[in-house]
């Protein structure tokens, strides 16, 4: 079986694990009366699971349990009382929860019975995923983990949460690069190098978000606002493509899907570029009113001051102007290619 059969029929995969019990069960020799079954035979049985499984079902396997691990001791011992501890909890939660959805659908075979594209949906979950734990993985030290060397076995719980928060990323990291199409392969558009950008993009995206509007930084004067719109407009024409692809729907579109990929790329880089100039600008240049200095009250301030925010989004917006022009680059080669 090629690797993209068993991308798009899993089922297949946890049909062999079955049959590999069947003919295990009816080889062993077990009591007719009681059924009981020594340690040799669950040894052997787990042997032919091992054997009969393939590398992304463990990967999934292991990404969940360090999710759950993550947020269950956050919740349990970690005394979360700051808003960014909710955050972190609903990146562990709603990883664990699509990881277990995703394991579940494909061991009762109702891919076919989804409202989505197969070939899409399990990789951009798993790329969100990774996202969203690594994200977790880098606030919650610096919220929680900062000052709690003295705080006995809050801050053990916190040291250890932040250990499985960590596992889980390279789980989920893990299940994408297993899971993503190579070259010369056959598979969905979220599975290819593109795809993969436009979910980095609108997670960078909304992390912007994040920081612009808490404290609300943009109204100050119209450039900020500009860049606002920059954000907003591409956030939501990356996240219609990334909707279309889950849902197969790239072929009601009234022109070719590839060179609309292409033509928003470019635009996307322009506006990126004109923002990642724009900002630093008018937050940062006296001139207009900002600040080139951190002020000292940041040094005292738990987390992220003012200050901090605005020189992040100043940096994820030059990220996501690398990752659109990346993108750009691959959806040009696609264009060519198809050509």
């Amino acid at each position: 079986m090629s690797r993209r059969n068993e991308t798009l029929y899993p089922l297949q995969k946890y049909q062999k694990v079955f049959s590999a019990f069947s003919e295990w069960y009816k080889s062993e020799e077990v009591t007719p009366n009681t059924g009981t079954i020594s340690a040799s035979h669950i040894s052997s049985y787990i042997m032919a699971i091992v054997l009969h499984s393939s590398p992304l079902l463990w990967t999934r396997l292991a990404a969940m349990i360090f999710a759950c691990v993550a947020f269950s001791l956050a919740v349990h011992g970690g005394r979360l009382h700051h808003g960014t501890g909710d955050w972190c909890i609903f990146c562990w939660a709603f990883s664990f929860a699509g990881s277990l959805l995703v394991l579940l659908i494909e061991l009762f075979g109702l891919q076919t019975r989804a409202p989505v594209s197969w070939k899409n949906f399990p990789i951009t979950f798993a790329c969100y995923a990774a996202l969203l734990c690594l994200s977790a993985s880098i606030i919650f030290p610096l919220y929680f983990l900062k000052g709690s060397s003295g705080q006995g076995e809050v801050g053990t719980y916190r040291i250890v949460t932040t250990v499985f928060s960590c596992l889980a990323t390279i789980a989920y990291i893990t299940e994408v690069s297993i899971s993503k199409a190579r070259p010369g392969e056959v598979a969905g558009y979220m599975a290819t190098a593109p795809g993969l950008l436009k979910v980095c993009e609108t997670f960078v995206a909304c992390i912007i978000f994040v920081f612009i509007s808490d404290p609300v930084v943009y109204d100050r004067n119209h450039a900020l606002k500009y860049c606002m719109s920059v954000y907003c407009i591409c956030f939501i024409l990356s996240a219609a493509i990334i909707l279309l692809c889950i849902g197969e729907c790239t072929g009601c579109l009234p022109f070719p899907f590839a060179r609309f990929l292409s033509a928003y790329a470019l635009l996307a880089v322009v506006l990126y570029l004109s923002a990642t100039i724009v900002w630093p600008i008018f937050n940062f240049d006296p001139k207009h009113g900002g600040s080139k200095d951190r002020p000292h009250f940041c040094n005292t301030e738990l987390g992220l001051c003012n200050w901090d925010k605005l020189m992040a989004v100043a940096v994820l917006t030059g990220v996501n102007f690398i990752l659109y022009l990346a993108d750009l680059i691959y959806s040009t080669r696609l264009v060519f290619v198809n050509a």
